[in-house]
This record gives structure tokens, C-alpha cells and sequence, in this order.
């Protein structure tokens, strides 16, 4: 059995995301200087859009270049009167939520004219059909259509008193970066790890995914008809949720290459750090911990009492330990627990924000800050709108613009970088500054970030 498919490019999205790379050409070597950077540190964020957090930042492809945006439209493609009521789908039933006016236009509002950026708000369907149906083949008009949570999908905050805010404008903005597949986390987190939708050939009809005759979603699940897993499964190995009893509800131990191994082959340390981690594989996961945002917890290399398991995957805790030691490996990755993540229904805007400000305060007074790039992103767009059409490049995406952020001594100023990215940009440029092999098709040919940098 096949557990997981490398991802592919199509010819049409060569110009925008690609590195120039002809099929079966080698590698070419590590740019000069970039064997400067020792540690590259990934924060990865939940569930916003690029408009909903930075459309209002200066100099950026914001909401003023939305302004010849087409209106929202009813599944028949007729503009609505105005947005849908703004709803709390993390309440059951779900409810208006009356903080939020009942008669927004149509057209993007501010979010935090009603509700601050230290408030919560309900969660937003971000599943994999869903969100190719509310890109609409471009159009960008289908969002308030198909969300759950109403018109929040149109929503938008100034930005413009947040931390991170403060370090994009000091350091490099990225406002054409795209999450990798359509959807949410669960495939999103396994693009970065190996460029890769997993398989599951003999999932239960309890849990695939029915299509109708034209393509229209039919039945959700977390499987296509054709055996990828797409949207939120649990891996088979601890931890998984206590709640899922049914082993075939559960997904097979992935047996595919990720930059973990890449890196491993080479004698580059390197670590996926969570907060929660440590009590979850106790068996006493944090109410707000996230079983899904652990990818390497899915692969058979990491699973339970692997050496593999033992030396890589690791707590929170570790990371600022590491952080303040020196002792961070050269590449690492944190995932922020739940309330610290940004993603919407289970903590607010600035909790995030503000814990990964204070990840990046800790590294520029740590020992490894001069030598440190930090690469802040987010998941994916969590449901919210954004002007900018992704490009096309194949069957899993890319999805939605996000915000990106570039924090290092290398960073080159005040830049604002234009060019189109997606998450398997992070892979390319680990795989460039260490010589080592890609995982699939999209990240041989992804940009490696290089252009925002100051090489010495």
C-alpha cells in the first residue's frame, strides 16, 4: 500500500512559483553566504488570511487594491443584498453573534469596530472542497456563501498595534505568500513536513468524502474518493484523541520521506517543538491542545518508541530552554498550544500574536540570534476571505494568501517582498542551505526565500 503521493506541479503555475529547475536537474549548490544562517526557525501560526490581519498594512496588496473586488454571491451567482449574520459555530447550536451588526454590506468590515482584537470569535469552516468552492476558479466571491460563520469570513482587523505588525514593518513582509493545499491544518501541516498528501487506499466509507457527478461536495469527510487524506484525521500512533476507539478511523503510519529525515541524512540536528506535547503523550493533552498540528506524529519513523521519536519530537518547554541555552538545533520548528496560536473559536488575534513576539524577543537575546532566521507564517487562511486569487499549480493547492514574516540579523529592511510563495518555500530554503535532496515536485521547484535576505 502507497501511503502518500508527492506533490506535482502543472506547467501554468511555473512563472509564479517556480525556481527554474528543469525535471531531473541537479541541485545546485548552497548560495554563497548562505552558510551564514545557523538556525532557522519556523513559528507556525493558525488560521488567518492575508487582507484579515496586514490588508491595511502600507505598501502592501492590501484591501486598497481590493476595491474592484466582485461582491459575494449566492450559490446561483447572485450578488447578496448584504453579508450574512455573523455566527458562533463553537456553540451548540450554533448562534448569531449579536456583537456584530445584522446588516453588514457587502464588502469587507472591520472586525474590530465590534469586536477587539483581544476578543474571540466562532471558528470558520476552512476544509479542503469548501474552500476551492469559495475561491469560485478565482473569483474570490463565494466565501460568505459557503462559510458557517456568515459574514466573519469578510472580516478584517487593523493590524496595526499587534507586535508582529511592528517587526514586519522593521524586517521583510511577505504579501504573496500562499498556504500550500486548500484547506486546513491537517494537509497544511503535512506540506511543510513532505511536500506530500498522505494515502489511506482502504479507509471506511464512514469517513470518505462522496463528490456528485459535476464535483460538488456530495458528503464531507476526511478522505477524497480517491484515497487522500485531506482534512482533519487523527494519526494511529499516540497522540490521538481518546475519543476515537475505531482504529479505522485513524490514519495508517505514513512511510514517506520529510525534511526530518532529509536532515538527519546530513548530520543536521534538528526538532518539531509543541506546546503541550509533553502531556498530551502522557495521556493528559491541555484542553486546548491539537492533536492535528503534530505531523511528524504521523510518520512511521516517529512513532511511538522510535529513536527517531525520542530525539526530535519535543515540548514547549524545550524550545525556550533551548532558546536561552544555545543549545537550539539548526533547524527548528514551534507550534504554539492552542491559546497561543492565533486560530479563531479558541483564543483571539493578540494572544498570539503577542506569544510569537515574545518567541522572537527571546531569540534576539538568546546566543544564537546572530546567526538566527526566523520565518513566522501561519497554516492557512482559517476561513477568511482575501482578495488575491492563488495561483493554479495542481490538485492540492496553493490556497489562500498569508501573512509571512521574516525576522533576522540577514533580513534585508523595511522590505515588502512581492513574489509568490507557498509553505514549500520553507523546505526549499532548509534544502538549500544544507545541500540536501527535495521531497517532491513543489519544492524542488519553490522559490527558497533567498531573495529577501542580505547575504554577506
Amino acid at each position: 500500500m502507497r501511503f502518500f503521493a508527492p506533490l506535482l506541479f502543472c506547467a501554468t503555475a511555473l512563472a509564479s512559483l517556480a525556481a527554474g529547475l528543469e525535471p531531473g536537474a541537479a541541485e545546485p549548490p548552497a548560495k554563497p553566504g548562505l552558510e551564514k544562517i545557523g538556525h532557522i526557525i519556523v513559528l507556525y501560526l493558525e488560521n488567518r488570511s492575508f487582507d484579515h490581519l496586514y490588508g491595511l498594512f502600507p505598501g502592501a496588496d492590501g484591501l486598497a487594491n481590493a476595491k474592484d473586488a466582485p461582491p459575494q454571491t449566492d450559490l446561483d451567482g447572485r450578488p447578496l443584498d448584504k453579508l450574512p449574520p455573523v455566527m458562533n459555530v463553537n456553540l451548540r447550536p450554533a448562534v448569531i453573534d449579536n456583537r456584530f451588526p445584522a446588516d453588514l454590506a457587502n464588502a469587507p468590515f472591520r472586525a474590530d469596530a465590534f469586536a477587539g482584537l483581544d476578543q474571540t470569535t466562532g471558528d470558520l469552516v476552512h476544509r479542503f472542497y469548501q474552500q476551492q468552492a469559495q475561491i469560485h476558479g478565482g473569483k474570490m466571491d463565494r466565501f460568505a456563501a459557503i462559510s458557517d460563520g456568515g459574514g466573519l469570513t469578510m472580516s478584517y482587523y487593523d493590524g496595526s498595534s499587534l507586535p508582529l505588525w511592528d517587526y514586519a514593518r522593521r524586517y521583510v513582509l511577505m504579501d504573496h505568500f500562499f498556504h500550500a493545499a486548500f484547506g486546513g491544518s491537517f494537509l497544511n501541516h503535512m506540506l511543510l513536513v513532505c511536500a506530500c498528501a498522505p494515502r489511506y487506499e482502504d479507509a471506511p466509507e464512514t469517513i470518505r468524502i462522496k463528490l456528485k457527478e459535476d464535483g460538488a461536495l456530495a458528503r464531507d469527510g476526511a478522505v477524497t474518493p480517491d484515497g487522500y487524506a485531506v482534512n482533519t484525521i487523527f494519526t494511529s500512533f499516540t497522540p490521538h484523541p481518546s475519543s476515537v476507539t475505531d482504529p479505522t478511523r485513524l490514519l495508517p503510519p505514513i512511510d514517506a520521506p520529510t525534511i526530518g529525515d532529509r536532515l538527519s541524512e546530513k548530520g543536521v540536528d534538528w526538532a518539531w517543538y509543541s506546546g503541550g506535547w509533553s502531556e498530551a503523550v502522557a495521556g493528559r493533552p491541555p484542553s486546548s491542545f491539537q492533536f492535528h498540528h503534530q505531523p511528524f506524529a504521523y510518520f512511521k519513523a516517529y512513532g511511538d518508541g522510535t529513536p527517531g521519536r525520542a530525539a526530535h519530537l519535543k515540548d514547549g518547554v524545550d524550545f525556550i530552554e533551548a532558546i536561552n541555552s544555545g543549545t537550539l538545533p539548526p533547524v527548528a520548528f514551534y507550534k504554539p498550544i492552542g491559546v497561543n496560536n492565533e486560530h479563531p473559536g479558541y483564543t483571539s488575534v493578540l494572544a498570539g500574536d503577542r506569544h510569537a513576539a515574545d518567541i522572537i524577543q527571546l531569540i534576539e537575546r538568546s546566543p544564537i540570534w546572530s546567526d538566527s532566521l526566523i520565518i513566522v507564517t501561519y497554516d492557512e487562511n482559517g476561513g477568511y476571505w482575501d482578495h488575491v486569487a492563488p495561483p493554479v499549480v495542481d490538485r492540492w493547492g496553493p490556497g489562500m494568501r498569508v501573512p509571512t514574516i521574516l525576522v533576522s540579523p540577514f533580513a534585508k529592511k523595511g522590505l515588502i517582498d512581492h513574489t509568490a510563495y507557498d509553505t514549500t518555500a520553507i523546505l526549499k530554503l532548509i534544502e538549500t542551505r544544507f545541500g540536501l535532496e527535495p521531497l517532491g515536485e513543489r519544492d524542488a521547484r519553490a522559490q527558497d526565500l533567498t531573495q529577501a535576505l542580505e547575504l554577506p
